[in-house]
């Protein structure tokens, strides 16, 4: 059954069972992120790359531009333990989203790429459907999916709230088609830019300015953050600024902390108390792919 004959069937069942009732369309977000796009929100530019140079050159991108926070497309859950195993070697802190991942550890990664203790997060479309980040400096198209409509959601996630953002996609020869039809498509032509433009930045790998924290205990145990933030700035000492997002699980209570207090910050949790007990904590260094 079409879309068109879908909606027809819909429609005379509506007719027939209710009263009065009404039809709602929802725009397309194209036109919205067009308009960003457009306007400089949003720079589009595309690479030409072999299968063998995509996943190194998601790496020179990123060591190129030096984005605080990427969101990564790939079209497969393998393609993006492969991104991730390749950032990590080569000294990124970046996380996987896909649908192999139990819900305990999706929590965790969502928790610790909009915390901004991870500077990459590797999705697939279906993972990352209805992900909103803040601040979201840079979407890659690792590899360019074949559904011009998608094109449109993975790049509007940047370029939000008054942003600048970059919309960077890999395309090799067989992926040229898919180019062409988003071209068509939105009604715009993308920019294109040699490979060996990609100079890296002074200083390395940009590494995540915080760090995060696990305290076991959560909800079950009354914890909120206004307690979280009370021991951190109270008895351990530190300054409000150095403290980022605090989430509040069920059983655990996420801290993002500045990266060069984060060792310290668990030592003085340790030796204090929250909400008058003690409480185990650690700090998450590990990457699940």
């Amino acid at each position: 059954m079409t879309e068109t004959q879908r909606l027809d069937t819909v429609t005379k069942l509506s007719a027939r069972f209710l009263r009065q009732p009404q039809s709602i369309t929802v725009a397309a977000p194209a036109a919205a992120v067009k308009e960003a796009a457009a306007g400089g929100a949003i720079r589009q530019v595309a690479f030409e790359v072999t299968e063998t140079q995509r996943l190194d050159t998601v790496s020179k991108l990123l060591n190129h531009y030096r984005p605080a926070s990427t969101l990564a497309f790939c079209n497969t859950k393998q393609q993006c333990r492969d991104l991730v195993d390749v950032l990590t070697a080569q000294g990124f802190v970046a996380l996987a989203l896909h649908g192999d991942l139990e819900q305990r550890e999706r929590d965790q990664v969502l928790i610790r790429f909009a915390g901004r203790t991870a500077s990459v997060l590797v999705a697939t479309d279906v993972a990352a459907r209805g992900l909103d980040i803040e601040q979201l400096e840079a979407v890659i198209n690792v590899e360019v999916t074949p559904d011009p409509e998608v094109h449109v959601h993975r790049i509007g996630r940047t370029g939000r709230a008054g942003h600048d953002g970059l919309a960077l996609s890999l395309v090799s020869m067989e992926e040229m088609g898919r180019i062409g039809r988003i071209e068509l498509a939105h009604g715009m032509t993308l920019p294109w830019q040699p490979l060996a433009d990609l100079t890296p930045a002074a200083g390395g790998p940009l590494r995540p300015a915080m760090a995060m924290l696990q305290i076991l205990g959560g909800r079950k145990e009354k914890i909120r953050p206004g307690d979280v933030l009370g021991a951190l700035t109270g008895e351990a000492g530190f300054a409000g600024s150095q403290i980022g997002k605090i989430k509040v699980t069920e059983f655990h209570t996420y801290v993002a902390v500045e990266a060069s207090i984060a060792q310290e910050a668990v030592k003085r949790l340790s030796a204090g108390q929250l909400k008058g007990r003690k409480v185990k904590l650690r700090l998450i260094d590990d990457v699940v792919r």
